[in-house]
């Protein structure tokens, strides 16, 4: 493909009000999917999220992006400030169990094959809060505010934040959030496990370029696989995930990508990659 030539999923993007996607950013096979509704401070309306699942569908069929990076855009000064509060206002339970109905965006996120890691650059609410769960990575500003402040508004998570979160943080921190609302910055956020990591706004992009640079260079067959043993790994028993993993690992030897990648190893030079 040209340099010049927009990717599947970039060409997703083209015509989107509110997300853009763009290659390049934080290297060749890194895609930058950026949320940019900045009067709404990237909340989450039914636009965004379907603007969103179209460019991560057409990821999937994109073999020029090997990672991506789900951001807010800067000058909406967040990640995703949370749901779009006067969406809810106007629904009955009926209207939200339709909304509901999976997969959603945050299903949509976790299920996507390539790795998925959030760049937390401002504010992850509720609804945004949710969204970086979803990811596999979280890279988060210091100075960012995280939480799931649903409870003040008369209602719970409902995308994912007692589930997920429970899972990242542990039952206890779970729950003192959930139930309290209270927030916690991108610091306390890294020290609890919300969050990987937390940089001072001058060096996050540094570190997420690094990141994802690394996962960017290797197979994208064995990204593919690693990622899905690690997706079992929170969904099953240990035994079923031992086994599970075994399958994923000998299924990766009859591919050009295992012979290619220790060829190489053993010349002393870079794999080519081909992804089969």
């Amino acid at each position: 493909m040209r340099k010049d030539a927009l990717s599947n999923a970039e060409t997703a993007a083209a015509d989107a009000e509110f997300v853009r996607a763009r290659r390049g950013e934080y290297g060749e096979y890194a895609l930058t999917v950026t949320i940019d509704r900045p009067d709404a401070r990237n909340a989450l309306n039914a636009q965004v999220r379907t603007e969103l699942a179209r460019v991560f569908d057409a990821v999937e069929r994109d073999d020029e992006v090997r990672v991506v990076v789900l951001t807010g855009s800067d000058e909406a000064k967040a990640f995703v400030a949370g749901a779009d509060v006067r969406e809810l206002r106007e629904r009955s339970a009926v209207e939200q169990h339709e909304a509901s109905e999976r997969p959603r965006i945050y299903e949509t996120v976790a299920g996507c094959s390539k790795p998925v890691v959030a760049r937390v650059n401002g504010h992850a609410l509720g609804g945004g809060c949710e969204l970086a769960q979803a990811c596999d990575v979280r890279l988060a500003r210091e100075d960012a505010k995280l939480g799931q402040p649903e409870i003040n508004l008369g209602i719970i998570p409902g995308g994912g934040g007692t589930q997920r979160l429970t899972r990242l943080v542990g039952p206890g921190q779970a729950r003192k959030l959930v139930l309290s609302g209270e927030l916690v910055d991108g610091a306390e956020a890294a020290e609890i496990g919300l969050v990987e990591e937390a940089h001072p706004a001058d060096e996050l992009d540094e570190r997420v370029a690094d990141l994802v640079g690394k996962m960017a260079s290797k197979s994208p067959l064995a990204l593919a696989r690693a990622k899905e043993a690690l997706r079992a790994a929170t969904r099953m028993d240990l035994d079923s995930g031992l086994a599970y993993e075994s399958e994923l690992f000998v299924g990766l030897f009859d591919s050009h990508d295992k012979n290619e990648g220790i060829d190489a190893f053993l010349e002393g030079r870079d794999p080519e990659w081909r992804g089969e």
